[in-house]
């Protein structure tokens, strides 16, 4: 599948421009003193896991993204998408694994189903 056929799903840009003003924020009090440089590693690591974490969809597969890895679902292997109480999108597995998926909400279903190539009834709609 070529990039173009990957649907993408990410979290807001505004978590990563937040993670910047906190890394700058964050330089004085971490200049300061050596043992202080640690503190830089949160903003960074949030804006790290705000541009990386997410959801890919294609018509083969999910790929369900964060920080420091990925897990990637065939879709034959799922067996249901649905909405959770909060709001979140999850997927249940063939074996009833429940997974969120990262950044994609409720409203987010019908363009996760059309990643597949499928369409959804009207009635669903």
């Amino acid at each position: 599948m070529s990039r173009a056929d990957t649907v993408r799903f990410r979290h807001s840009q505004a978590i990563l421009v937040a993670a910047i003003v906190a890394f700058l924020g964050a330089l004085p009090l971490a200049t300061a003193r050596w043992w202080l440089l640690w503190v830089l590693l949160i903003p960074l690591a949030i804006g790290l896991w705000a541009w990386r974490a997410g959801t890919d969809a294609d018509a083969r597969e999910l790929r369900l993204r964060a920080l420091l890895g990925q897990r990637r679902v065939p879709w034959a292997r799922v067996a249901e998408l649905a909405a959770d109480p909060r709001g979140r999108a999850v997927a249940r597995l063939d074996d009833g694994e429940t997974l969120v998926l990262p950044a994609v909400r409720a409203a987010d279903l019908p363009r996760l189903v059309s990643a597949t190539g499928q369409e959804l009834p009207e009635s669903a709609r």
